[in-house]
């Protein structure tokens, strides 16, 4: 290969480069979060290991990740709204409290799962006034991998949500919960929970959480629900 070739190739790769950078997502290098705004601070619970492989397809499963999750920034003032805050639901729960949902308790042992009949159901916080909710973080279940199905979110100000209100999740891909086909995924419950992030923000005081069934059998469970706004 000749001076010039060598040349070519070397502008060549280089231009490639370039435009891997450009259209890579922005990356801070001095590691601050963007302008007004902070980095979203969760604290997880001890990871579950044992339990048997997750035996379950769907054309809507995406696929399990095993790293760390990646930053996730909020506006600045955005804090955690929804500790100790009352929790209602379709129906009595036949395991657990209600109350624990929202009690900080995300450990994956028995005594922390609220467990829900079979069926859609739903659960629902109840904030102390409308906020402006930037993020909502789930566990439903995570000592041992499973799948939640008809797993959907709505924000709202109506407590009967006769309006539907606003989905901000929704893994229904059918359509067989009746609340309209979803475009989100579904996904392997692990103790890093299901972080929903909502960048622009929607305003409600009432959060309902659905789901139906699950992967392993056909109950509910939802260990902890956290909601972050200002």
């Amino acid at each position: 290969m000749n001076y010039t070739n060598k040349m070519y190739y070397s502008l060549s790769f280089m231009g490639i480069m370039v435009l891997f950078i450009l259209a890579s997502p922005a990356v801070y290098a001095d590691g601050n979060p963007p302008a007004g705004k902070i980095e979203l601070k969760l604290e997880l619970p001890e990871p579950f290991f044992g339990g048997t492989p997750i035996d379950y397809y769907s054309p809507n499963l995406e696929e399990e990740d095993y790293k760390d999750r990646p930053p996730y920034y909020v506006p600045e003032g955005v804090t955690l709204i929804s500790k100790d805050k009352p929790v209602t639901s379709s129906v009595p729960p036949t395991r657990g409290q209600l109350k624990q949902i929202t009690d900080g308790d995300k450990d994956y042992g028995k005594k922390s799962v609220v467990e829900l009949p079979s069926g859609l159901q739903w659960v629902q916080i109840e904030l102390d006034k409308e906020y402006t909710i930037y993020a909502i973080v789930v566990w439903h279940f995570h000592e041992g991998k499973r799948v939640y199905k008809d797993f959907i979110v709505t924000v709202g100000n109506d407590p009967e949500f006769k309006d539907g209100g606003k989905q901000v999740y929704n893994n229904d891909y059918d359509n067989s919960a009746g609340l309209g086909i979803g475009k989100d995924k579904e996904y392997i419950e692990n103790n890093k929970g299901r972080l929903i992030g909502i960048e622009e923000g929607v305003k409600g005081k009432y959060i309902r959480l659905y789901s139906n069934g699950n992967s392993y059998n056909d109950m509910n469970h939802y260990i902890e629900v956290e909601v972050y706004g200002k």
